[in-house]
Formats: structure tokens, sequence, C-alpha cells
């Protein structure tokens, strides 16, 4: 009988597996695929690699610009992928020694409830006082263009850049994976174009930056194409036809690609796992409905990550398997944090809290502050001006509520962004904080003096 089993091993299992063995518990963790989950294997980790492979080989062809001379840059795929696999087996090696050095039992196999308190793995009965269900997401799928491996790709396909770069690549999806690969892609010589439905790329996000950020991506070359549905695609000599038509409605357009990369979103993964036989329930989607504690409606099973509500993002997932593992332990742990976002374009997007239409949708009057890239100097020499800093405060208590971030290092930047709505910080509190000078971060603070009109480095119009 173990005290606890984690039924998967990403980046949300395989914390839950560590912090509760850290905590005590006899602990085995349940892995049918590759440890690390999808986002070491076939997630974050790779691509990210590729991002920074692409963007390396860009910054190459611009370093003319500054004096540095280079013979043309030459791609070699095959290496690029090793390099990739190279930095994947590092951290999953290194995940798979984390579980074994704090004494978790790495049970290969695919897990079947057969009971609020019994697994079956593979014919095996393991049974536990309680459970934590981590089994992630898959991408989700679209008429008329289900993945088959040749014509239509996953972004798991996407990720072996050693098959070749296609001459002509059709994102359908403007999310966050659709536009990393897009990235990706047209760094490396594709004609990409991005299909989004809704009005406008990452959907949801601060529309004032996301333009922005179309601005940018249409002048590195990638067309975008939002308000507008993918019908369906055939097969010809020279490659695909995808016949595409306004998402309202309207005259339909036929679009040539040698490739095409469905990019809709992703799905929770439980099917096969026999909920029933535990009692456990979904929601109209799929997923799994917790409390605070992460706990399911069964007491006792828990459940985290993606297969339980979106965002679906690593760090978030993280984060509820500690909380989990701790309460699973009898510790008094709740999840209320909040939830930075990045998405790893050039230049990178990332946000934490409220937008500002999010704001004046709850009834609260705001205070905004922005601060244009052109206008800092650590820009200027990194040669990455596009992008803004946009911080969103309440106006009668100052209190922070958003901050927004298009530009170089955004992805980290948003963190002590992320670290002052934990604190419930003001703005003036970001203003007063005295930054390194030259540096990215002191964007933060030019915006929050902005907001107050007292930004130095722009003029403070209101």
């Amino acid at each position: 009988m173990y005290d606890l089993i984690v039924i998967g091993t990403g980046p949300g299992g395989y914390h839950a597996a560590i912090r509760a063995a850290q905590l005590g518990l006899k602990v085995a963790a349940v892995e049918a695929g590759a440890v690390g989950g999808v986002c070491l294997n076939i997630g974050c980790i790779p691509t990210k690699a590729l991002l920074h492979a692409a963007e390396t080989l860009e910054m190459a062809g611009k370093a003319a610009e500054f004096g540095l001379v280079y013979a043309e840059p030459e791609r070699d795929l095959a290496k690029m992928g090793r390099w990739r696999d190279k930095v994947v087996k590092k951290l999953t090696s290194g995940v798979a020694s984390l579980l074994k050095a704090n004494g978790v039992e790495l049970v290969r196999g695919f897990a079947r409830f057969a009971g609020p308190h019994e697994l079956e793995v593979d014919g095996k009965k393991l049974e536990a006082k309680k459970i934590i269900i981590a089994t992630g997401s898959k991408p989700a799928t679209l008429a008329g263009f289900e993945p088959d491996g040749e014509n239509v790709l996953t972004s798991t396909e996407m990720l072996r850049v050693e098959s070749g770069i296609p001459e002509r690549l059709l994102v359908i999806g403007g999310g966050v994976i659709g536009l990393e690969f897009a990235s990706i892609y047209a760094r490396l010589g594709a004609a990409v174009t991005v299909v989004e439905y809704t009005d406008q790329i990452l959907p949801g996000s601060d529309p004032e930056l996301v333009k922005l950020l179309a601005r940018s991506l249409k002048k590195q070359g990638i067309a975008i194409k939002t308000s507008t549905r993918a019908v369906g695609y055939e097969k010809v000599k020279e490659g695909l036809r995808v016949t595409v038509e306004p998402a309202a409605g309207g005259e339909q357009e036929v679009l040539e690609a040698s490739k095409i990369l469905l990019a809709v979103g992703r799905v929770p993964v439980t099917e096969g796992l026999n909920l029933e036989a535990a009692g456990v329930r979904t929601d109209e989607r799929g997923f799994v409905p917790t409390n605070q504690h992460m706990e399911t409606n069964v007491p006792g099973v828990y459940a985290i990550g993606d297969v339980t509500r979106p965002p679906l993002l690593a760090h978030k997932a993280m984060k509820e398997g500690l909380v989990a593992a701790e309460h699973a332990a009898g510790k008094p742990a709740e999840f209320d944090q909040q939830i930075p976002a990045a998405v790893y374009t050039h230049p990178e997007f990332a946000s934490v809290g409220m937008t500002e239409a999010e704001a004046r949708e709850r009834g609260i009057e705001v205070a905004v502050g922005r601060f244009p890239l052109s206008a800092s100097g650590r820009a200027l020499t990194l040669q990455q001006t596009e992008g803004m800093v946009k911080v969103i405060a309440d106006a009668e208590s100052d209190l922070l509520l958003g901050v927004h971030i298009l530009g170089p290092g955004a992805s980290d930047l948003i963190a002590e962004a992320a670290l002052a709505l934990e604190m419930a910080a003001t703005a003036t509190d970001l203003a007063l904080t005295v930054h390194p000078h030259p540096t990215l971060s002191e964007n933060l603070m030019e915006a929050a003096e902005n907001l107050h009109g007292e930004a130095i480095h722009i003029l403070n119009r209101r």
C-alpha cells in the first residue's frame, strides 16, 4: 500500500511525486510513456531549443548592422535535431534521477482505476491511500483536417526539423503553439501563413500589444489571416490546396501549402483511465474539476495540470502538483496564485493578471501606464526595439491589476510582475523600486511611472 500514487510524470506529476516524498510519504509514479511528459519530450523544451536555434540563424544575418560580418549561414537540420534531442535527454534523465534519489518508485505502464484507492497497471494491482491524476493533454482535432503525419501535422511532428523545411506552411490556429512554430519555420526558410478563427491572434490577450506583435510578425514575412475559418483541403500535384472563408461567412479563398500544422488547442487526456470506477466526474469538455486543494469530487483523488482546466501551462501544473502533494500529506495547501503566460515569438509576449478590457468589464476604473521599447537604451543595444510594457492599476487604490510585456526577455521580466501582483503591490511600489540601468527590467518601472505621468524617458501624454 502506497501513501500516494501519481499517474503521469510530466511537470505537474514529477513535482507532486517529489514533494510528497520530501514530506515523508511512500510514493509511486506511474508512467506509460517517457519521463517528463509532453513538456520535456515533445513540448516546451524541444520547441524552445528550436526557437533559439532559429533565432540565432536570424540574428547572424543582422550582425552586419553593428560591424560583424559572417559568411552566409548554413543550416544543418540533422545536427539541429540531434542538439534538440540532447537537450531533451539531459532534462528527462535528470527528472528520472531526481525521482529515484527522492525515493519515488517509478512504475512503467498504463494506469486504470479499479476503485478510488486502487489502480491496475498492465495487469498489476496497486493500492494507495491517495492518488493524483496528472495525465496531461493532447492536440485537439478539427473536422476535415485530421492529422495524418504526412499532410496535416501536429506540434509533435513539427518538432522533427530534420525531416525538412516545407516550402509553404499553413498554420491553423493563431494561439501560442501555432505562433511559436510559425516563428521557427519562417526563420528556417518556410513561407508561413497563420489562419485564426477569432478576430486576433493570441485570443484573450491584450489587444493593444497583440496588434503590435501581429505587425512585427508580418514584417518577418509571416502572413496572418484573422476572423478566418479553414474549411477543408485537397492534395494536388503541386502540394495542398486549402480552402478558407471568413468566420462570419462569405466568399471562399484557396491557399497553397506544402504542409499544414493543426494548432487549434489541446484537450485533456482521460480516456482509458476508467475514472468511472473511482467515481471521478469530468465536465462537458472532458476536464476533471477540482477544488482549491486540487481534490476532485472524490476525497483522496486529486487532479493537476492540463487534465484539470485551462490555462494549459507547465508552470501552472508544477504549482498545482505541489499543492496536491502537500494537501495529500496533511498540509494546509491551496492553489490561489497568479499565473503568468509567455509566448516565445520574436518579440516575446508575456502577461499576468487582468487585461485592460477585463478590468473595465468588472466595473473597475483603471489607470494605464505604457513604455515603448523604442525609448529603451538596452533594447536599442540589442537591436530589439519593437514592443511595449503596459501596466494596469486600479485608478482609485493604485493596486496593480495586470502587466503585459511585448519585447525581448518578456518571459523572464514577467516574473517580477507576477511577484508584485502576488504581494498586492501598487503601481507606485513598482515605480519606486530602483532597477539597474541599462536593463530591460527598468522598462517596467518606466511604465509604472508613466501611469502617474512621471516617466522620465518619454513624454507623459494623458
